[in-house]
């Protein structure tokens, strides 16, 4: 008798749960309270260095347990084959495992000095475009050089960092230091062109990219504006990237110009260009046609397709840390500020994930990203000059803001923009320009207790 009302009750609970998620949009479904719940339902209440790694709210122990043979596998180190477990790495490879780069599912570190740029890549090309618009391959390099290889193969580079450093003013006299990296190709195992374009990446946080992908296109292009019209000195405009299970050309909306159509994309990209591992979107070794490549293609691949969607479905379901200090009046201060500046005009605060019947727990669904997933120009400072579908060399993808103020507590350190540039957040503000250049002057202009504010409210996302 016991076991029939529980399971009664587990039958209306998730029937209310289905029919709330699929239900169409009422803004009387908004709380007061909703400021705090950045991922709406899949919103996790940790403040800890494990703040990025949470499963969903609410899924069925089957689902459950995909996402956890998921995590496993993006922890996995893979190694070279023959193997038992994990084998298939390399030749060419930047790291051993997903976990590697994201670590705790955060934010690459930059290394310092001395160490090996482990959680950074760098994306290669020559001027002009590929057969689908992409950029176009490097011979005997291709579109990403990779840094690392097993036994008995060369490495494709090494890669140097270095910086410069140069001091500014903000106008009540306090200064501020930005520093301006450079990247400096060498041991090459065979001539890089002379006009090669070099664009370095630091792995980007993973968490909560499966709501990002639940919001329809629709919704994103409504803040398109490539052409300005409405002459507030904002044009955004969507990337228009290859899709390679549906092969033909789609928004892109992940990456730090939004290179890829899809979470699932993504992640088999990663395996195959960072790890060397052939799966079922990307068949071919990375290093195929290099001089040093041995061996042919025989039409089969290295992971198995259920184990490449484990990691989409992983992925896809982390969910996102809740705000913090929402009702602390610099917070509060300092969000006025950050809508006053129009920094919310790129950052956009709040989107409706579309309905899905067949996952509820995705579906419809207000949450607080602060992103439009589009791209921007933003000056000649963050240029890497490398275009990247229809990203010019100056466009970025707008990075989402939630769970920013956590990167310390998660990943032990504050490395921001997209190669980790910005030792903290105001200096990844001040290195806006382009779109942002008008927002940026007037946060130069405002007084020391203003910018704090504006920090803080940063920090409570």
């Amino acid at each position: 008798m016991k076991r029939t009302t529980k399971f009664s009750l587990f039958i209306v609970g998730v029937l209310a749960l289905f029919q709330f998620a699929c239900s169409k949009y009422n803004e009387d479904f908004d709380h007061p309270d909703d400021e705090w719940l950045s991922g709406g339902m899949q919103t996790m209440f940790d403040q800890g260095n494990g703040a990025f790694g949470h499963m969903f709210n609410n899924m069925p122990t089957a689902l459950q347990r995909v996402h956890e043979i998921g995590d496993a596998q993006f922890e996995a180190t893979f190694v070279t084959a023959p193997a038992p477990l994990n084998p298939g790495l390399g030749p060419l490879l930047n790291n051993v495992s997903c976990s590697s780069c994201h670590v705790s599912d955060g934010r690459g570190k930059i290394p310092g000095l001395g160490e090996s740029a482990a959680n950074m890549l760098f994306r290669i090309s020559l001027p002009g475009e590929g057969e689908v618009g992409n950029p176009l391959p490097i011979p005997n390099f291709g579109d990403q050089l990779q840094t690392r290889a097993v036994l008995g193969v060369t490495r494709e580079a090494d890669v140097d960092v270095s910086y410069s450093y140069s001091t500014y003013n903000f106008a009540d006299g306090n200064t501020y230091e930005l520093r301006t990296p450079k990247y400096t190709v060498k041991n090459a195992y065979t001539t890089l062109p002379a006009n090669f374009l070099l664009s370095p990446r630091v792995a980007a946080p993973v968490f909560g990219l499966g709501l990002l992908e639940a919001i329809s296109d629709a919704d994103l292009l409504k803040n398109a504006d490539p052409d300005d019209k409405n002459g507030d000195g904002i044009s955004g405009k969507p990337n228009i990237v290859w899709d390679v299970l549906k092969k033909k050309h789609v928004m892109g909306r992940f990456g730090w110009k939004a290179n890829q159509p899809s979470i699932l994309q993504q992640v088999a990209a990663a395996y195959n260009g960072d790890m060397g591992i052939t799966n079922l979107l990307f068949q071919r070794e990375s290093s195929e046609g290099q001089t040093q490549f041995k061996g042919s293609f025989d039409g089969s691949y290295e992971l198995s397709d259920s184990l490449l969607y484990s990691n989409d479905f992983y992925v896809r379901t982390l969910g996102v840390p809740a705000r913090r200090n929402v009702n602390n009046p610099d917070v509060r201060a300092g969000k006025a500020l950050f809508i006053e500046l129009g920094c919310n005009k790129c950052h956009i605060e709040t989107f409706r994930t579309a309905v899905n019947v067949a996952f509820p727990q995705i579906s419809n669904q207000t949450i607080h990203p602060y992103t439009d997933l589009l791209l921007h120009d933003m000056g000649e400072g963050l240029a890497d000059n490398r275009p990247d579908f229809k990203a010019s060399g100056k466009e970025w993808r707008t990075q989402s803001l939630w769970g920013i103020g956590l990167t310390q507590k998660v990943n032990g350190h504050t490395n921001f923009l997209h190669d980790g540039r910005a030792r903290s957040l105001m200096e990844a503000v001040l290195w806006h320009g382009g779109e942002a250049e008008t927002s940026k002057n007037k946060i130069l202009q405002l007084p020391a207790k203003e910018r704090k504010q504006l920090i803080s409210f940063l920090e409570s996302l």
